[in-house]
């Protein structure tokens, strides 16, 4: 019985941290996307930070 509990334990651990992963990379890609975007609407003459750190 314990064991099948730890089992269920571990696959419920690894489930978990398989979804909060691929929601990272979600995370990850849409920032890549919008820090991509930035580079490209920035302002004319190139000098200008479209961030302000």
């Amino acid at each position: 019985m314990v064991a099948l509990l730890l089992v269920l334990l571990l696959a419920l651990i690894l489930f978990g941290a398989g979804f909060a992963v691929k929601v990272l990379w979600w995370l990850a890609l849409a920032v890549l996307v919008l820090w991509l975007l930035g580079f490209v609407a920035r302002p004319a003459g190139g000098r200008g930070r479209w961030y302000r750190w």
